[in-house]
Formats: C-alpha cells, structure tokens, sequence
C-alpha cells in the first residue's frame, strides 16, 4: 500500500519512506530511508531528510561515496607521488584518526559540524596540538582532491578552528650537563656513543645520522654531507607492523652540508679506520637502526644522572650553543636544515634572551 511521496506501508505495519541522498560513483542513485508506525510522523522526518540532502546536494555535491571509500582511492594515487615515509605517516594516521570516527560518512555529507565533532573527539583522547594540525593538513588534502575529481563542490573543514597550542619551552642541556655527556658518550666501548657525541656537536637529526656513509664525510674539506634519512614507518595495512626505509631528508632545505670541528674530525678519523662496510654507524656489518641509536643514548645519559632528556634534545643543544656563542641567526638555521629563519627564531627564542640584554646593553651605552 501507497500513499503520498515514496511512503509505503510495508507489511509489518510500519510506514517506510525512502529519499535521494545523491549519487554513487557509478551514476546510480543511493536512497536513505526512515521507518515509522505512525505515517504522519514518517512524513514530517520525510521532508525534513528531503530538505537536508537538497541542501548538502546544492552546497557539496551530489556525489555519495564514502570518506572512506574515497580515502583509500586518495591513498593510493598518492603514494606514487610522495615518499613513504610521508606515505606511511599519511595512511598510519587517515586510519587511525579519521575513518574510524567518520568514514562512513559520504563525501556530500561532511559539513563544519561533523569535523568540529571530530577535533572534540581528538581534544578528547588527548592528542597533541602538533598532531591535530597535521591529521587535519591530511584530511584537506584529501577532500581538496575529491573536489579537482569534481566529487565535491566545496571542503567543509577548511575553516575548522584548531585548540591554541601551549608554548612548551625546548630544554636544553646545560655547559656542564653537556660536557659531563660528551665525556660518557666518548668513553664508551666500540665507539657506541659517538651518535650521541655526533649529535651534539653537528645537531643532525638521529634519522640524518643512522642514514651517514663514508661517502657524505669529506676529510679534506672538513664537511658532512647530510642528504638522506633513515627511519622506522608504519605499515597501517599491515596490524601497525614498522619498517626500516632510507629516504631524503625531512625537506629540501635540511639537505645540507655541516661542517666539522677539529676534535670531532680526529674522532670521526679514528673511527674510519676502525670501521667496516660503508656506513658510519654500523652493528654486525649492518647499518644501526635509530632504536639501537636511542637505546645507547638513555644508557649514556642515565650514567650521567640527566633525566627526562631525549635524543632530540642533542640537537636543541647543539642550536643553543651556536646562539649563545653569538652565531648570526641565517648560519644556525642553515646549519639546522631550517626552512627559514623566522622557523629558527620562533624555536629558539627562548635561547637568545641573553641576546637581547646585549642589544640593549649596548643601545643604552651609544646614547647615554
């Protein structure tokens, strides 16, 4: 039994009511439907949907495949264009964060609330400002090449408004901690801590050093070479599983040449001679994964008493160093791989207090 627009009476006596919510992919048309054991009330819900999905047609599209569907079809077109470690931080983290809350939704019918719904869910579990802001880079990247494949008039989470991140100061190591470091680090047996002496004397990135070969090391002219990374990436596909690649640097600009301290140069040397194969840092003639970089480093530094210190830390010490000793800004942020300056600046502002008092210092003593 009929009556009126697409109501029905369906046999167990309840109304059903069946409305467009766009299109498939395909061209055929995906209905939503409502079920009801009062007509009327069927009915009303019925135009209400009617006027929604009008509403969303008109505004995002009409096309109904799911974020998810669309996701993985994104992933897949892009891993040919990107590298896989950014591939895999992509897939690892469109997986985790993003399909499980609203995959299911489709594409026309995301709106502003629906992410907002998504960053609370976010807020909620905890996660990094940080983190927020590239699971969310991601997520617009995806839909911003679902409308260039017209399957979206607009992207509705472009003007989402993220929490403010709190400022956390960057510690860095003191003279004293450093030296008492750099002293455990050189002692060590089968030169297992010279990463950690590397790092603080060059502020590479622990991916930049596990990635060293002889080859990036010119003796004569007394630089490094840092051009590639080598690091441990997620495999979403696969239970989370991880995998040991080698790629480029971080960015372009953190391709760049360092150059080495005499006392660092005579260690390196030392180490050369004593070296097998063509990587610098190397465990059973095998290249020496960050994790056992790491593991070396927390042993050398509980023996030094520092706690609460990770490895990124050598590299904000390293940068500290290079301002307190009076380093013009443009040659620390190129000695970092820094996209810019200001990227210098606002990192280690903290560090150049002491800067700004000799300004100041020396402003007041030219005019009085």
């Amino acid at each position: 039994m009929r009556r009126g627009e697409n109501i029905y009476k369906r046999k167990d006596g309840r109304w059903e009511a069946r409305y467009k919510k766009g299109y498939k992919p395909n061209g055929k048309i995906k209905y939503g439907y409502i079920y009801g054991r009062i007509y009327n009330e069927v009915r009303t819900k019925l135009y209400l949907m009617k006027a929604h999905y009008l509403n969303q047609q008109e505004t995002y599209g009409e096309t109904c495949i799911s974020l998810e569907e669309w996701g993985h079809i994104w992933l897949k077109e892009v891993k040919q264009q990107v590298k896989s470690s950014t591939y895999s931080s992509y897939e690892y983290k469109i997986n985790k964060y993003v399909f499980p809350q609203i995959g299911e939704l489709s594409l026309n019918e995301l709106t502003e609330t629906t992410g907002e719904q998504l960053v609370n869910l976010w807020i909620k579990s905890g996660l990094e400002v940080s983190t927020m802001k590239v699971i969310l880079r991601i997520t617009n990247q995806c839909l911003n090449e679902a409308i260039q494949k017209e399957y979206l008039k607009q992207n509705p989470f472009l003007s989402l408004k993220l929490p403010k991140k709190t400022k956390k100061p960057i510690r860095a190591l003191n003279r004293i901690e450093q030296e008492k470091l750099q002293k455990a680090a050189l002692a060590e047996k089968k030169d297992a801590g010279l990463p950690t002496y590397l790092a603080l004397q060059t502020g590479l990135r622990i991916g930049e050093i596990a990635a060293l070969q002889w080859k990036d090391i010119d003796f004569d002219r007394h630089l490094i070479t840092v051009n590639k990374t080598y690091q441990r990436i997620y495999l979403a596909d696969k239970g989370e599983k991880t995998q040991l690649v080698t790629g480029s640097t971080k960015t372009e600009s953190s391709t760049r040449t360092v150059p080495m301290g005499q006392h660092l140069q005579k260690i390196l040397m030392k180490h050369h001679k004593q070296s097998k194969g063509e990587f610098v840092f190397s465990t059973k003639n095998h290249q020496m994964e960050p994790r056992l970089i790491t593991y070396h480093f927390h042993r050398i530094r509980k023996q030094c008493g520092l706690e609460n210190v990770h490895f990124h830390q050598l590299r904000h010490t390293f940068a500290t160093r290079c301002i307190e000793t009076k380093g013009d800004i443009r040659s620390v942020s190129e000695l970092l791989g820094h996209s810019s300056t200001k990227l210098t600046l606002d990192t280690y502002a903290d560090s150049m207090t002491e800067q700004r008092f000799e300004v100041i210092y020396q402003m007041e003593a030219a005019i009085c």
